[in-house]
């Protein structure tokens, strides 16, 4: 009943993951870098940029959550519904 919480995603997934992330931060940032603006607009894509991260991790965050407790939530129903199945004897005759 105890398992463990088995991974979905392999090692190289992850790494990829996080190759591609890291990858597509650096290259929006050295463009920004580079535009021909002025600093006050390479500041706010900065923000922009920096905005749009954190959203994302907290976006990320909260669904991982939302499917975790529907998880706990359907753990939980199931072992009740065990333990019921387990108790009920379909031969008891009430009253007797």
């Amino acid at each position: 009943m105890n398992a463990p919480m088995q991974s979905r995603t392999t090692a190289a997934y992850h790494l990829q993951a996080v190759l591609s992330f890291a990858l597509s931060g650096s290259a929006l940032a050295v463009g920004i870098a580079y535009l021909p603006v002025g600093g006050w607009t390479r500041a706010f894509l900065a923000v922009g940029l920096l905005y749009t991260v954190t959203s994302a991790f907290t976006l990320a965050k909260v669904i991982r959550d939302r499917q975790e407790t529907n998880e706990i939530v359907t753990r939980v129903d199931q072992a009740r519904l065990e333990k019921l199945l387990a108790e009920h004897d379909p031969f008891k005759v009430e009253g007797v």
